[in-house]
């Protein structure tokens, strides 16, 4: 009983959060650019601690977006009529994203400044080798995709059903960096088992079909081997 309740409130969440992708075009922007920093960091030589700013930056601009949107649905379905107390704390609201959007720039402005500076076609050849970069990296990017995805298909719900299948683009995804990580035959062998494992449970459970775990497959391991090609 306790596992429903986890899984539904995850699936909740998720369903706010692609909600509000698909009807606020301030969170595509985010989402755009939260991509576009992501995939450019794997062509800069960034530490584990700007990563770690990195992705919190993102987090916060993204959380204070849902934020503001909850708190403009909250207030339209109170006020009908034009309100002045409804004004002032929506203009709050997008003032406390805007906070965390300034605060994304200047932490992408300082961790970006010096690689910017020297980016050059030998830093393009020298890409951060580093695994867990990449795998953070690697997950971040399909987590986007997979919720703009889903955004765009409108079937299904975040955790069930629709286009593609987040499960499987994710067991495929960390399967293929095993893979990359390891290269042993094996390994190979047993993680991909373990992959069509988690996409046979989504199809024996009817919660996808047969083309949305293969679409979720192939986009977590071309991701992959795109992202880990680099090296």
């Amino acid at each position: 009983m306790q596992v429903h309740s986890l899984i539904d409130s995850f699936n909740y969440a998720l369903e706010g959060l692609i909600h509000t992708f698909k009807t606020q075009r301030n969170m595509k922007i985010h989402f755009t650019i939260a991509f576009l920093v992501l995939f450019g960091s794997l062509f800069l030589d960034i530490s584990r601690l700007e990563l770690i700013l990195l992705f919190a930056s993102i987090a916060f601009v993204i959380a204070m977006e849902l934020v503001n949107t909850a708190i403009e649905v909250v207030i339209d379905m109170i006020s009908k009529e034009y309100r002045y107390q409804a004004r002032i704390a929506k203009n709050i609201a997008a003032a406390a994203v805007l906070m965390a959007a300034v605060n994304a720039v200047v932490t992408g402005y300082l961790i970006f400044l010096d690689e910017i500076r020297s980016l050059g076609l030998n830093l393009l050849l020298e890409i951060k080798k580093e695994p867990a970069h990449l795998t953070f990296i690697n997950l971040g990017l399909l987590v986007i995709i997979i919720i703009a995805l889903k955004a765009k298909d409108g079937g299904g719900t975040p955790l069930q059903g629709g286009m593609p299948s987040g499960h499987s683009a994710i067991s495929f995804s960390i399967a293929t960096i095993i893979v990359f990580l390891t290269r042993d035959i094996v390994v190979a062998t047993l993680v991909f088992l373990l992959a069509l494992m988690v996409v046979q449970s989504r199809l024996q459970s009817k919660t996808h079909n047969l083309l949305e775990v293969l679409t979720g497959a192939l986009i977590g391991i071309l991701l992959t081997v795109i992202i880990f090609g680099l090296l």
